[in-house]
Parts: C-alpha cells; sequence; structure tokens
C-alpha cells in the first residue's frame, strides 16, 4: 500500500502531534551535508601542503584534491534523490536568485567545481605532456593507446611548456587557486549550517554557532575521510606488490613495500595531527552550543531539554560526542599511535559527524509544532516503493558509493597512487 503522504511510510508519532506533520527530511537530507562536508574538508586538506608548504602531505593532498572533486556530484545526489521533480533542478543554475540561499548555492557550487578542475589541471599538467610525449614514442599503438593520446593531448589545452619557469609559474598559481578555494570551500559547506540555524521555528536548529559547527565538523570529516581512504589504498598496494612480484622480484617487492609504507606511515602521521587538533575545536563548539542554550534558557528550552537530555541522549552524548569525538581524539593523543590505529580513530570521527548530521536533521523534526507531542524516523531497509528506496537505506548507500566509482574513474586521468612517476612530473 502506498501511503497518501510523502513521508508517512517512516514517521512514528508520539503524543499529541498534528496530523499533517511528518519527518519530511529523512535520511537523504542528513547525507547532503555529511557529502558536502567531505568535499570541503577534503579541499581544505590539500591545501595544507599546496599553500601552506606542508612537504610531509604531498601524496595525501594530491589524492584529498582528486577525491575532492569525485565527492563533488556525489554530494548533490541526495537532494536529487529527495526531490520530487529532480528534473527541474537545474533551474538554480540558469535562473540565479541571490535571496535564495540555496540558487546562490548552485553558482558556489560552479564556482569551486571550476577551481578544483583548475588547481588540478595546473598540478597535472606536466603529467599529461610527458603522457603524450611517451605514447606518441610508441610504435603501433592500439585503439586504447591512441584514445589515451588523444585524450593527453585535449588535457594539454596546447600549453606543452614543462620547463622550469613554467612549471614555477604553474606552482604560484596552484598557491593562489588554493587560497581562493578555502573560503569557497568552506561557504561551500557552511551555508547548509546556515540554512538550519536561520530557521526561527525550530528550537533545535536556530543557533548562531550552527555554520561555523558545521564548517569545523566538515574539516574534522574531510580528514579523516582522505585518511582512511588513504591509508586502506595504500595498504591495498603493498598487498597487490606482494601478489605480483613476490615470485620474480622478491627483492624488490620488500624494497618497494618498505618505501610504500614509510610513505604512508609519515603522510598519516602529520595528517593525524591536524584532525586532533580541528577535533578537539569541533568537541569545544558542539559542546558551548549546548552549554549556552541550557544557560540561556530561552522560551523553548524546556522543550529543548527534553530532547537533548532525554529522547536523544543516547544518540547526541553517547554515540555523537563520546564515540565520535572522545573516544577518537583519545586514540589520537595516545603515544605509540599507529598507522592502524588511527584509521580507527578516523572510522570513529566519520560515525561521529555522521549522528552529528543525523541529530540535526532528524532531531530538529522531532518535535511537534503541537509541543505537546513527538516525532520518530523509522529508517526504511526494504526498498518497498520507490520513496522507500530514495529515503532508505539503499539510497544512502547509493550516494556513499558514487564517490569511490568516480574516484576510479578519475584516476585514470590524475593518477594519485603512481607515486615515482608523479614526483618527476609534478614539480610543485
Amino acid at each position: 500500500m502506498i501511503p497518501a503522504v510523502y513521508g508517512e511510510s517512516w514517521t512514528l508519532k508520539e503524543l499529541m502531534v498534528l496530523p499533517n506533520e511528518f519527518i519530511y527530511w529523512s535520511i537523504q537530507i542528513v547525507m547532503y551535508p555529511f557529502m558536502t562536508g567531505l568535499v570541503a574538508g577534503s579541499f581544505i586538506l590539500s591545501s595544507l601542503y599546496h599553500l601552506f608548504g606542508i612537504k610531509a602531505l604531498k601524496g595525501v593532498s594530491r589524492f584529498a584534491l582528486v577525491f575532492s572533486l569525485a565527492l563533488l556530484p556525489a554530494a548533490n545526489l541526495p537532494p536529487l534523490l529527495f526531490l520530487q521533480s529532480p528534473e527541474r533542478a537545474h533551474y538554480i543554475f540558469i535562473t540565479p536568485h541571490f535571496t535564495s540561499a540555496i540558487a546562490a548555492f548552485g553558482l558556489v557550487v560552479l564556482l569551486y567545481a571550476a577551481l578544483v578542475a583548475a588547481e588540478l589541471w595546473f598540478i597535472y599538467r606536466p603529467y599529461f605532456v610527458e603522457s603524450e610525449k611517451a605514447l606518441r614514442a610508441i610504435p603501433g599503438l592500439g585503439l586504447a593507446g591512441r584514445l589515451r593520446r588523444v585524450l593527453f593531448g585535449w588535457l594539454t589545452l596546447g600549453a606543452r611548456d614543462i620547463g622550469e619557469e613554467a612549471l614555477r609559474l604553474d606552482a604560484r598559481v596552484v598557491k593562489i587557486l588554493a587560497a581562493v578555494g578555502i573560503p569557497v570551500a568552506c561557504f561551500l559547506h557552511g551555508y547548509a549550517g546556515f540554512i538550519f540555524g536561520a530557521v526561527k521555528a525550530n528550537a533545535v536548529w536556530m543557533t548562531p554557532l550552527m555554520p561555523i559547527i558545521f564548517i569545523v565538523s566538515a574539516v574534522v570529516s574531510g580528514i579523516a575521510f582522505c585518511i582512511l581512504c588513504y591509508a586502506g589504498a595504500m595498504e591495498l598496494r603493498k598487498l597487490f606488490l606482494r601478489r605480483q612480484f613476490a615470485r620474480r622480484h622478491p627483492h624488490a617487492c620488500s624494497l618497494a613495500e618498505h618505501r610504500l609504507a614509510g610513505i604512508e606511515e609519515v603522510e598519516v602521521r602529520v595528517a593525524s595531527r591536524y584532525l586532533a587538533v580541528f577535533l578537539l575545536v569541533a568537541l569545544v563548539l558542539e559542546l558551548l552550543d549546548v552549554v549556552f542554550r541550557g544557560y540561556t534558557a530561552m522560551k523553548s528550552w524546556d522543550l529543548l531539554r527534553q530532547v537533548v537530555y532525554g529522547r536523544d541522549f543516547f544518540e547526541i552524548f553517547v554515540l555523537q560526542h563520546g564515540v565520535g569525538r572522545l573516544l577518537p581524539l583519545l586514540l589520537l593523543l595516545l603515544p605509540g599511535r599507529t598507522v592502524k590505529r588511527t584509521m580507527a580513530a578516523a572510522a570513529l570521527v566519520l560515525v561521529g559527524v555522521f549522528m552529528m548530521r543525523w541529530n540535526v536533521v532528524i532531531g530538529g523534526q522531532s518535535v511537534s509544532l503541537s509541543a505537546a507531542g513527538f516525532m520518530a524516523y523509522d529508517l526504511p531497509v526494504a526498498p518497498r516503493d520507490i520513496s522507500a528506496f530514495k529515503e532508505g537505506v539503499a539510497g544512502a548507500l547509493l550516494v556513499l558509493g558514487a564517490p569511490f566509482v568516480l574516484f576510479w574513474m578519475l584516476n585514470k586521468i590524475f593518477p594519485v597512487f603512481i607515486v615515482e612517476r608523479a614526483e618527476r612530473a609534478i614539480k610543485t
């Protein structure tokens, strides 16, 4: 049976709730700020090398920048899945309207995508030039080789000078783009907090700290995501080398694995320091918001207290702050930190950030406008219909899996894992 009202099938009501009230913003609106946070945080991590010159993060910065571009289209999937008429979504791009936050966001998305694409082009331009030359020197290329040669020829855009002066100019342009991209990335995600914080009718959302909390947590989630994926990818590369060269070149295999392990350990250790710093700032801001609300004790505090310290106590203080903040912070600050322990801390951080988004979106809708009832969200697991598919576990997994597919495709053009070849070509 198809529900007559959107949201009726996954909304559970308690006490006195208005008959036309439902949980309209479901898992996809939770995924939306979560994914945009990964986009912004990944770019900021890459800028630590390109703008501030932290050389230990050179490899992970390339990884983060390519993943940031892969995450951007995936971050736009949740609102498209949520919309009832997604074919009209392009109107925000062709009809700009600065009095609308979502319309202005469309322009920010285009600007951010252009900045990331331009930065990647300047970084990988030497690789495009050298790859085209290498393919031209190979006689009897097959169809795939000829297509790659044409592709890299187009990607050079006619700029084939890779002399020292040209590369220094590229490095300066990359630094400028990184400097411009940081505030754009912050606005890209901060606007989501702005939308929630500006809703005066909702006591859970209305706080001036909401945009700042969203930005800091975005940096935390982006760094944690890149640490987890980069370390996992390096582990897979070591496993691939071990299986590929164990028989013919056992000595070369051990050297290659040792080098990869050294690169992985250094970059993960340095990135984890910044993760710990931003994680501590995020924890302080979120707890400050709770303390501020309790101290001011506005008219809505009695109702808000029932949500924070009652119904959502486990989600907020146990999962979000305990498992997702305090526990990973403890793992990062304890001496003898290893790569595997850092990966575990990064995974817990992502859980905490996701729960923060969940508590804001779902928890903010749990209080009825009657002020005498509550609503709960019953996450659809089995896709009974198209709405349950989009707004359930299947739709969330689709959004989570999309950036990995896009990253695999982009890695064919921007090879983040070919360390030796990239270091010779990219002299930034």
